[in-house]
């Protein structure tokens, strides 16, 4: 096992690192931004390095002020949470270079499955079912795109093949649309991601969104650890998550598991990960893997009983998995509401100093937060301050148990999307289960017209 481990993130999973680390008997480092020198995991930390100031492109993007803060405190190992450089395979590859071990996947597995289209030919090649569409990037040539746009059939999503966090893709629902669709979207794809790239699928009228945990170790040991329902979404980004997905067929989702931890073995993966897919008439489709930690990872956690980000350390570390795919057992059920600081319909960002701050407890309650009474929220990343996680030995259990926790949380100073999260636990469709990735949007339309109208 390692001694020392540097967290090159913030917020509440450079917390929970921290303490899956201390639970190992690893020393940990934080590093942070100036905005950040009073957050509660660099103070619990056991040594700290500022490596900039609040602006992300100087601190938490900035890869040789980390590479330095790993050697001035002789870290041997460097785990990247999520976001950030967490999917950056150049920083994989300046870590182990610079004598470090990398907590996560190796940097031609994160290239591979980073770039969306060599994702997906992977996959292909593993027999994990993926959306109809383009084989690989679309041609230069106007009239071949029109020509496969008529073979996948309208409507079509032209996506970024370096895209994610729902960004570089756009819908085309008629050939006169379709050439300036691309065109766009290959220019933003360039500024955004340095990768023009970009390749078409079928846009699926009305899916769900569901995910594979998996876990695998460097001696091709890999399983998956049950699914996840993210449908309820917002702009592509989740708003609560749950697992295990209800209303799914349980032999569809075993014999969609078994897939994905056999791609695990064959494009030899390490430590923890997401497949992806959207789920429309009892199939499913593959659409990215995510090749780190998830920010819903606690309802994986609760559910199985593994701990995820242990088993990414101790994987980094060198074990073997201690666990086969016949000692996963899914047991109840877990609802997890990202809450976020900001307007909880207007979706404004809400930053600033928190004065009153209460979270929730109870049976089946778990709060994943870095934040603290008289803790200021910056106004300079991700507006998320807090993972509100239920456990119950039924999903009704688990809602029920949310709705009470919610309740109870006392959030003064700024505005939180908590009242957006009641309306939702209250919501018929999320109660029976099984909602789209489009039920949140048109959800909030329909209310936006209402107000109109009045």
């Amino acid at each position: 096992m390692f001694g020392k481990v540097l967290i090159a993130n913030r917020g509440e999973i450079a917390l929970r690192i921290q303490r899956a680390c201390r639970e190992l008997g690893v020393r940990t480092v934080a590093v942070h931004s100036t905005a950040d020198a009073e957050a509660k995991y660099v103070k619990l930390a056991d040594e700290s390095v500022c490596i900039g100031p609040p602006a992300s492109a100087q601190s938490y993007l900035n890869i040789p002020a980390i590479i330095s803060a790993a050697e001035v405190t002789d870290a041997e190992a460097i785990h990247p949470g999520y976001g950030f450089l967490s999917e950056n395979a150049d920083f994989a590859e300046r870590v182990e270079k610079s004598g470090f071990v990398f907590i996560g996947p190796k940097a031609e597995t994160i290239r591979l499955m980073g770039d969306k289209v060599s994702a997906k030919d992977a996959m292909k090649v593993a027999g994990v079912p993926c959306v109809p569409g383009s084989e690989g990037a679309l041609p230069d040539d106007p009239k071949e795109i029109v020509k496969i746009a008529r073979t996948v059939g309208y409507p079509v999503i032209i996506k970024a093949a370096g895209g994610g966090g729902g960004r570089g893709m756009r819908v085309v629902h008629t050939e006169a649309a379709l050439i300036n669709a691309v065109t766009m979207t290959r220019t933003e794809a360039g500024a955004a991601f340095g990768n023009p790239v970009v390749y078409m699928e079928k846009f699926l009228e009305n899916p769900r969104h569901i995910e594979i945990q998996v876990m695998a170790d460097n001696f091709k040991n890999a399983v998956w650890l049950s699914e996840r329902d993210c449908s309820m979404q917002r702009r592509h980004q989740k708003v609560i998550e749950e697992a295990p997905a209800p209303e799914v067929n349980r032999r569809a989702i075993t014999r969609i598991g078994e897939r994905c931890a056999e791609a695990c073995r064959k494009i030899g993966y390490r430590g923890a990960g997401t497949f992806e897919f959207l789920y429309e008439n009892g199939e499913f489709y593959f659409i990215e893997m995510n090749t780190r930690v998830q920010v819903e990872h606690p309802v994986t956690e609760l559910v199985t009983g593994i701990d995820i980000v242990q088993a990414q350390i101790r994987v980094a570390a060198g074990e073997k998995l201690w666990f086969r795919q016949r000692d996963i057992e899914v047991k109840g059920h877990s609802i997890e509401c990202r809450i976020c600081a900001e307007d909880p319909f207007k979706f404004t960002p809400s930053p600033g100093k928190i004065g009153a701050w209460h979270p929730p407890g109870g049976p089946g309650i778990r709060v994943d937060s870095h934040v603290y009474s008289g803790y200021t929220v910056p106004s300079h990343y991700d507006s998320m301050i807090a993972k509100v996680i239920s456990y119950g030995d039924t999903r009704d259990q688990a809602i029920r148990r949310m709705r009470i926790a919610l309740s109870e949380m006392v959030v003064e100073g700024i505005k939180t999307n908590i009242p957006l999260h009641q309306d939702l636990l209250l919501d018929e469709r999320f109660i029976q289960g099984g909602t789209s990735i489009h039920y949140l949007e048109e959800k909030l339309a329909a209310k936006e017209e209402a107000l109109k109208g009045k």
